[in-house]
C-alpha cells in the first residue's frame, strides 16, 4: 500500500464502516476521538436516505459520538440539493417514496410533495424521488409507477442493492428502484455514490482541495467507485459489505484496505506522528 499521507480532511460512509445497523464498531469512540485531537474535518456521506441529519446526530450521540449537523451529508440531503439547483422548488410538485431522511430535506428547500394515487393533471408530480423505505407497500409502489408512466422524472437517492444490518445484508433502495424500472422501462437517475455528486457536495462542505481528501466506505460499488469517479483517494474497510476478492476481480480499487475502523485509526495516529 502506498503511504498514508498528505490527509487534510475525510469524507466518511457511516453503514457498514461506524456500525451495522444499531450495533456500532468496535474503536468507534476512539476514531472519533483521533479525528477531533489531530482537527481533521470530516463529512458523514451516506447513501442511506432513511432517517436525517438530526437523527443521525442522536444516533451518534446514543453511541458516545458528538457531532454536529454540518458534519453530515445524506444521500437524501444530497438529493434535495441537487434538485433544487435544477427546479424552482416553489413550482415542482415531488412523490416520494421514502422515510423522514428523503422527505423532510425536499420540504425544507421548498418542494411540494403529492400524496398516494394524486395523479390528475393539476396534482400530478413532476419527479418520483425514491430512497429507502422501510413502510414500502404495493400504494406507494402503484402511485410511483403511474407517475413514471406518466412522464414524471426518476430520481433515486441512492442504488444500493442491499444494506448492511445487525442481522446481515437486507434488501437496499436499489431493489426498490429495480422493481420500478421493471413495471416502467424508465430507469432512475442517480445520487448519491457511485455517482460523484455527493462527493462533490461534501468536498464544498469542507472547502479542502480534493488532492488531500480521502474517502472511507466499506463498498466497493459505491464508496470506491465514487471516490475513484470524482478522482480523489480511497480507503475501504473490510467490515461491511465488500472483499479483498471483490478487489482483485475489479477494474478499479481502492488506495489502501484495511480490516476495520480500529486500523484506520492507527494508520492517522501514525501518519500524524
Amino acid at each position: 500500500m502506498q503511504d498514508f499521507t498528505n490527509i487534510r480532511a475525510l469524507i466518511i460512509d457511516m453503514d457498514g464502516v461506524l456500525w451495522h445497523g444499531d450495533q456500532a464498531q468496535a474503536g468507534m469512540g476512539d476514531f472519533f476521538k483521533t479525528l477531533r485531537e489531530l482537527k481533521l474535518p470530516f463529512i458523514l456521506a451516506t447513501n442511506n436516505a432513511g432517517i436525517t441529519a438530526e437523527q443521525y446526530v442522536t444516533k451518534l450521540a446514543n453511541m458516545g459520538v458528538t457531532v454536529a449537523l454540518k458534519e453530515i451529508l445524506t444521500s437524501g440531503m444530497a438529493t434535495a440539493l441537487y434538485l433544487s439547483e435544477r427546479y424552482n422548488p416553489k413550482e415542482t410538485r415531488v412523490f416520494v417514496i421514502g422515510g423522514i431522511g428523503a422527505r423532510q430535506p425536499l420540504l425544507d428547500l421548498g418542494f411540494s410533495l403529492t400524496g398516494l394515487y394524486e395523479t390528475e393533471p393539476d396534482r400530478r408530480p413532476h419527479l418520483v424521488v425514491c430512497g429507502i423505505d422501510r413502510e414500502i407497500s404495493w400504494d406507494k409502489l402503484a402511485t410511483a409507477t403511474l407517475n413514471l408512466s406518466a412522464g414524471a422524472h426518476f430520481i433515486g437517492t441512492n442504488g444500493d442493492v442491499s444494506l448492511p444490518t445487525e442481522r446481515g445484508l437486507t434488501h437496499g433502495n436499489g431493489a426498490i428502484l429495480a422493481a420500478l424500472t421493471a413495471a416502467t422501462g424508465v430507469k432512475p437517475m442517480i445520487i448519491g455514490k457511485p455517482e460523484p455528486i455527493i462527493y462533490r457536495q461534501a468536498l464544498s462542505a469542507l472547502n479542502v482541495d480534493p488532492a488531500y481528501t480521502i474517502a472511507i466506505g466499506d463498498r466497493l460499488d459505491t464508496d470506491i467507485l465514487g471516490a475513484v469517479r470524482t478522482g480523489i483517494r480511497s480507503l475501504m474497510v473490510l467490515s461491511g459489505v465488500s472483499t479483498e476478492q471483490d478487489v482483485a476481480a475489479a477494474d478499479f480499487g481502492p488506495n489502501w484496505i484495511v480490516p476495520d475502523i480500529r486500523d484506520v485509526t492507527k494508520m492517522l495516529r501514525n501518519s500524524a506522528a
